[in-house]
């Protein structure tokens, strides 16, 4: 319960930005005591847009809203809140929780793909943590051999969180590293390997095609991995984080979605649009820099985080 309380906690403070850009906006529009009118529900409208929930789910959202204000009167943004909430979870799909199980294979690979810059680096350092806590061995692979920074990185977290980095020298075949990560992976018996990946979406089709390389010689080594391709995607970015998820579902085989950086945006109702575009569930979520900062996306806690009165 405890450890529940807390990972509430650290959405809360994560999403406090994206929290204030609705609620705020909502109660500087409300007058005390008379139903909310008109200009609360157009206020509502900008702060969904300016949280970057999406125009379709926004209209959808305001169209319920105004319905239910006229019918029950409502009259502070409390309920007004209780009612969001309720509209929210009606309009996103209902998936069914699953956590990613580390034991259906050995090594369970996972590919960590996205645009650089999206905290892709830092994602894999804190799921190396994340395993290694829950009692698995981890090894990483830097196969993002296109920027040097990035290996220097990688193995900088490594070092920190423990966990043992293969990699080769920048500019070289991040297929050719995908391959070592799992012969060795199998050869020291490791249970979980963790592979970053390069983002240049300025060359889209060329980084389409190194992707799909690293997964035919990861398949190669190791039928049916990757068991997980996770899509790395910066909250701060809005929008533009939809679009990015459009370009490499279907190149990258994305299995599920790491949103990062909520802490630093009030643009985090980004992930209800791409829960209601998306049939990829949202896998984790990043709401700090701490390595344990990296916590399982739980729908309605978010829900209820974004709308709380």
């Amino acid at each position: 319960m405890k450890n529940e309380k807390s990972l509430y906690d650290k959405l809360r403070r994560g999403l406090f930005m994206t929290h204030t850009e609705i609620i705020e906006k909502v109660k500087s529009a409300v007058t005390p005591d008379l139903p909310i009118d008109q200009s609360a529900v157009d206020a509502l409208e900008e702060a969904l847009l300016g949280a970057d929930v999406g125009a379709e789910l926004s209209t959808e959202l305001i169209a319920t809203i105004e319905r239910r204000t006229r019918e029950e009167r409502i009259r502070d943004v409390k309920r007004l809140g209780e009612v969001l909430r309720e509209e929210t979870r009606k309009l996103i799909p209902k998936r069914a929780l699953t956590s990613i199980d580390p034991s259906s294979a050995r090594p369970f690979v996972i590919l960590i793909v996205g645009v650089n810059g999206t905290g892709k680096t830092t994602t894999v350092a804190k799921l190396a943590s994340r395993f290694q806590t829950g009692g698995k061995s981890v090894l990483i692979g830097a196969a993002d051999t296109f920027r040097a920074a990035a290996i220097e990185q990688l193995q900088t977290w490594g070092d920190r969180v423990g966990v043992p980095v293969v990699k080769h020298k920048s500019g070289s075949d991040p297929a050719a590293v995908a391959h070592d990560t799992i012969v060795a992976a199998r050869a020291r018996g490791t249970d979980v390997v963790l592979i970053d990946t390069a983002g240049r979406l300025h060359n889209k089709s060329h980084l389409m095609q190194e992707l799909a390389k690293i997964r035919r010689v990861i398949t190669k080594e190791m039928p049916g991995a990757p068991h997980e391709t996770l899509l790395v995607i910066d909250g701060t970015t809005g929008q533009n984080g939809v679009t990015q998820a459009a370009a490499f579902l279907e190149a990258a085989q994305v299995t599920g979605i790491v949103i990062t950086k909520l802490d630093g945006t009030a643009k985090g109702g980004v992930i209800l649009s791409i829960m209601r575009k998306f049939e990829i569930p949202v896998r984790f979520v990043g709401v700090g820099e701490a390595v344990d900062d990296l916590i399982e996306f739980d729908p309605d806690a978010y829900v209820d985080t974004i709308f709380e009165g």
